[in-house]
């Protein structure tokens, strides 16, 4: 595959920078901390086009692909961009892939305008991020027209100002998708007190939520998995751009830091260091570009590359906050300092759809079914 970026790709990644430059000063971003989205940068970001960047053309998107959607998510990471673009193009492609077609006319082109927002509602409670960590029910509705919803969610980002909450439930014990009004009766959303300031995660409550035939997707346990997938891409280069950052503020600080009359950046030691950080951060985007063309490619190991890159990126985080916390000492660890920021979004980016621990289990299971790949 060939990892340089296309002209096109090139601007994608140009004016997600410039935009986020101009929209999101640390400043700002610190007094937002009690709101749940920055609404003046998403309106700004819709008008970019980031909304429906990766929805079909015939919905009103751009009709691209999930690279250009790791590129934007990458440089949001970058600058702690508090906006609702990864569960909207998250729910937004699985619409897109499976949804019936009414309830496709009906929602995907208010995504893709950016005039509403939508939100996953996936996780559970003490549960792994994954199929078999899904507990809430749908049953059919004593009238025969639809389902009715019962669980707990945790962890949806975004939920609060949803329009739609996309929750993953079990019927007749395999998992299904349901397309959820978040102002339903019997939906309850509480939010919730996280590391990560930068973005507001919550607690979904279901309880005896109606929900109509047409608004279940066509979507069975392998589409669910592979927006599974979709979705640790996404996170993983959301991390990418955290650790770039954290890294440059490395640097910034040990080139400007002095000790015994010089740098402590010449001192091999910490320069080791540096470079250990780096190298993580490079096999990161490399782990995750593949990723991302395997899945738009279609290729038969896009779900191997998905785990290998969510496993890499959410050990590397953390690894890379580390460090960064250690080399820049103790005003590291300050309120003041910009750095805590992105150590709280590392630690969240590293198990938002599954740590290294779940990919990498899953990642053998995928190789023990297939060891010609191996």
């Amino acid at each position: 595959m060939n990892f340089e970026l296309s002209d096109e790709q090139a601007m994608v990644r140009a004016a997600s920078r410039d935009l986020l430059a101009d929209h999101t000063p640390v400043d700002r971003l610190r007094a937002g901390f009690d709101t749940d989205t920055d609404t003046e940068l998403w309106s700004a970001a819709a008008e970019l086009g980031w909304a429906g960047l990766a929805l079909p053309e015939e919905y009103g998107g751009t009709g691209l692909g999930l690279v250009e959607l790791a590129l934007v998510a990458e440089e949001t990471g970058r600058a702690l961009g508090r906006v609702p673009l990864l569960p909207t193009a998250v729910v937004g492609r699985a619409l897109a892939a499976t949804a019936p077609a009414t309830l496709a006319d009906e929602v995907l082109p208010a995504l893709a305008a950016g005039s509403a927002w939508a939100a996953w509602a996936f996780a559970e409670p003490r549960a792994p991020w994954s199929l078999d960590g899904v507990h809430a029910t749908a049953r059919d509705s004593a009238d025969g027209t639809g389902y009715v919803l019962d669980g707990v969610k945790t962890a949806v980002q975004d939920a609060g100002g949803a329009r739609w909450l996309l929750v993953t439930a079990r019927h007749d014990g395999v998992p299904a998708s349901f397309l959820v009004d978040r102002t339903a009766p019997g939906v309850t959303v509480r939010r919730q007190q996280v590391l990560d300031l930068t973005r507001a995660f919550y607690e979904v409550r279901l309880d005896g939520v109606q929900v109509i035939a047409d608004r279940r997707l066509h979507a069975g346990p392998a589409e669910i998995q592979r927006l599974l997938d979709e979705a640790a891409v996404l996170h993983c280069a959301d991390a990418l751009g955290v650790m770039e950052r954290m890294l440059e503020l490395t640097v910034e600080h040990t080139s400007a830091r002095v000790q015994f009359g010089r740098p402590i950046g010449t001192f091999q030691a910490v320069k080791h260091a540096c470079a250990d950080m780096a190298l993580l951060v490079h096999g990161t985007r490399a782990a995750t570009s593949y990723a991302a063309m395997a899945a738009d490619t279609d290729s038969p190991d896009a779900d191997r590359a998905a785990c290998a890159a969510a496993s890499h990126a959410s050990a590397s985080a953390g690894e890379v906050a580390a460090r960064a916390l250690q080399l820049h000492g103790g005003i590291g660890f300050t309120w003041e300092h910009d750095l805590h920021l992105y150590l709280r979004r590392a630690r969240a980016d590293s198990v938002l759809y599954g740590d290294a621990g779940v990919h990498r289990e899953r990642l053998l299971t995928l190789l023990r079914r297939s060891p010609a790949s191996i």
